[in-house]
């Protein structure tokens, strides 16, 4: 590939203003959430402050569906994005030597959207899941499942997922994007979508269970989304994230079985 013997004389030069957006997007969606959260928060009525769940459930109107989808994309864009950071950049940098484009930035800025469009895609799936839990009446009050078994099988199901080839296989190309990029690459501005798609394919196919805990914690329960982003950080930027990864399947496994046999 021409771009790897091109001498950049300007090394990074694209690191502040990719890292700022990224800072920024990443910055916008938690703050959306911090606003939902509490919104959700003094909308409960007092005396359903310390309850399961209210006692009746109105099913959900269009316009509250749409912020359950922008909910939904807020949250997982607050947590995959940092992830990913590590290969946006690099992308930006051999994109920007390839000289493959007029609009380098631009091409940054559509393969981050192709990122983000798989997400998308996951985050729809997840709301019409919503959608169906919530009009079944299986939703508390912070969005969480109530059926401790349901909540035990998804845990064991996220656990057991840290462990299989597949998990790894995907993993694998999220820690070491630069394989990725080199052998995926793309040129001109249609190719960074399709290249931004297909490591958004890579990055889901690696946590995507992990990302369902949300219906075991509730979607409103920002310790579990700290904790979730952290693992998802752990796993794929430490140097020993393959290991975390078992680890953290280990510990679901376990507290799924708690709760399957009490």
């Amino acid at each position: 590939m021409t771009a790897l013997v091109r001498v950049d004389t300007q090394p990074g030069r694209e690191r502040p203003l990719v890292i700022a957006w990224l800072s920024g997007i990443v910055a916008l969606c938690w703050a959306c959430l911090v606003f939902q959260a509490l919104h959700i928060s003094s909308a409960e009525p007092a005396s359903l402050a310390h309850t399961s769940r209210p006692l009746s459930t109105p099913p959900y109107r269009a316009y509250e569906l749409v912020l359950v989808l922008a909910m939904w994309g807020a949250m997982l864009s607050a947590m995959v994005l940092p992830a990913a950071t590590p290969a946006i950049l690099l992308f930006a940098r051999i994109n920007r030597l390839a000289q493959s484009v007029r609009h380098p930035n631009l091409a940054t800025l559509l393969f981050v959207g192709g990122y983000l469009a798989v997400w998308s895609g996951f985050g729809a799936l997840a709301t019409l899941a919503q959608w169906a839990l919530h009009d079944a009446g299986a939703l508390d009050t912070g969005m969480a499942v109530m059926n401790a078994s349901a909540c035990g099988l998804i845990l064991v199901a996220a656990g057991l997922y840290q462990w299989t080839p597949a998990k790894h296989a995907c993993l694998q190309v999220c820690r070491n994007p630069l394989g990725f990029v080199l052998t995926g690459w793309r040129s001109g501005l249609l190719g960074a979508l399709r290249m931004g798609l297909g490591h958004g394919l890579y990055c889901c196919g690696s946590c995507w269970l992990l990302m369902l805990l949300l219906f075991v914690a509730g979607v409103t329960n920002f310790a579990a989304l700290l904790g979730l982003a952290g693992l998802l950080l752990a796993e794929k930027l430490l140097p020993g994230g393959t290991v975390v990864a078992c680890i953290g399947g280990l510990g679901l496994v376990a507290w799924g079985t708690l709760l399957l046999f009490p």
